[in-house]
Parts: structure tokens; sequence; C-alpha cells
């Protein structure tokens, strides 16, 4: 019975973070010229690997929470020791995230910088 429930609590946790995920923001149609439509499309990239980002980390916290949550209700393991590494995984996913986002910004502003100098 301990198991259907900590699979429930699990399934729960799970379905509530694709439930909040963003959408990825459209973006507006540029009918100037190319320079413009590959700005256009580095940011829409950008917005794409940023969502991607934050829809990675919060399966990763969401997957933590869950294996914390199980051992708590199964009372099997070692609560701290849950806690502990729920909390390590939670760090590692914040971490990636926020290097998956510095790297889509740094891509974007290469791909603006690009556009903006003179072609020669």
């Amino acid at each position: 019975m301990k198991k259907v429930i900590a699979t429930l609590i699990a399934a729960l946790f799970a379905t509530a973070a694709f439930a909040t995920t963003p959408a990825p923001a459209a973006a507006p149609v540029a009918s100037a010229s190319a320079p413009a439509v590959a700005v256009v499309k580095a940011d829409a990239k950008q917005a794409k690997e940023v969502a991607k980002a934050d829809a990675k980390e919060t399966k990763a916290v969401v997957k933590a929470d869950a294996k914390e949550a199980v051992a708590v209700a199964g009372a099997t393991a070692d609560v701290a020791g849950a806690k502990a590494d729920a909390k390590v995984s939670k760090a590692k996913a914040h971490r990636k995230a926020s290097k998956a986002k510095a790297k889509a910004h740094a891509d974007a502003a290469k791909v603006e910088a690009k556009e903006a100098a003179p072609a020669q």
C-alpha cells in the first residue's frame, strides 16, 4: 500500500511539473532584409534553448522531489540521505540550466554582433 501511495505522489509531482512548463515564445515575423531575418532566427533559437533548459531543470527537480517523497513514504531509506541527494540533484540541475541559458545568450549575441558588423 505504501508503494502505491508513493507512486501516486510521484505521478502527481511529475504531472504538475509538465503542466507548468512554459511554451517557447513565438518569434515575430520580420519582412525586412536578410540580416534582420538572421537576427530573428537567432532570437527564436535562443528562446527555444532557454525554454528547453528550463524544462530540463524542472524535470530534474521534480524527479529529485519524487525520489525524496518515495524515500520518505517508504521509510526504508535514510531520510536525511535522501534529502541530501535531492539537494545535490537540484543544484546540479540548476547549474546545468544556467550554463545552457548562458550559452544560448552568447550564441544570440554572436549572431547579432556578426549582423551589426559592416560587410566588406
